[in-house]
């Protein structure tokens, strides 16, 4: 099946390093199944590698708010989406012909369990932006969350969808369709994860028409909260996961 004739495939201590001290030049196609990679490329869009798997969530076309990112043009095994948008579900700038989802629902991807969450994409109940797909899975030992451009309190039924994540990301940086930092802060509190990376929000990349508001915001609503700063990838050990409480971690990019 071609991604690119629209044909979509629907199946049925603390961190352990920071980019910043050396893990930025890691081989993210060794990483052991105990443990899982992220890489931070850019927006809301990360590659994760663990459990002999590299799934890439929100690829995007580098335009407004992400027009100074590098397109990322990586290989996955796997490609899930949050919406259709160009910033979260621009599937063309990827190689080759990865699996894709985009809708709600629960799918078994050659054992990999992965239970996708519709919310509202925006504060009128969908009708602007429509659904917005949370991605919930497990890998390297380590339960994801992914938020996608979530913008709606989250309801009862999604949070037991979303269970109790070892680690979020979450949008943070307002606009039209995605939660402004208090609106995270709120939705943090349901979640309760372990690790916090955010995403969504104003950096040096944007140029021309953007929306977003930068991280500030964010850090000063979590205020109290310890926060990590790094590079763009880090690796998770579920035996160094956090025991009470959470961390923000900050992911950097290399410009």
């Amino acid at each position: 099946m071609k991604r690119r004739q629209f044909v979509w495939w629907v199946g049925a201590g603390l961190l352990g390093a920071i980019g910043a001290e050396g893990l930025s030049s890691v081989d993210l196609a060794q990483a052991q199944a105990n443990s899982l990679s992220i890489q931070f490329l850019g927006h809301t869009c990360f590659l994760l590698t663990g459990s002999g798997r590299r799934i890439l969530v929100n690829p995007f076309r580098s335009q407004g708010c992400t027009a100074g990112y590098r397109p990322p043009k990586v290989n996955a095994d796997l490609v899930m989406i949050s919406s259709q948008l160009l910033d979260e579900g621009a599937v063309d700038v990827v190689p080759g012909d990865p699996r894709l989802l985009y809708e709600a629902g629960a799918y078994d991807v050659n054992g990999l369990k992965i239970q996708g969450i519709g919310t509202d994409h925006d504060r009128v109940g969908g009708r602007r932006f429509g659904r917005n797909i949370a991605w919930r899975w497990n890998q390297g030992g380590v339960s994801v969350l992914h938020l996608g451009g979530i913008a709606a309190p989250i309801s009862l039924e999604q949070k037991i969808l979303m269970g109790t994540p070892d680690v979020v990301m979450i949008p943070v940086g307002g606009g039209a369709k995605a939660y402004t930092a208090e609106e995270a802060a709120q939705a943090l509190k349901v979640l309760n994860p372990k690790i916090v990376i955010p995403t969504h929000y104003r950096t040096q990349a944007a140029k021309g028409q953007c929306d977003l508001t930068a991280l500030d915001g964010f850090l000063t609503a979590m205020s109290g909260t310890p926060v990590k700063r790094g590079g763009d990838a880090i690796a998770i050990q579920r035996s160094d996961l956090p025991r009470e409480g959470m961390v923000i971690q900050v992911m950097g990019y290399r410009f």
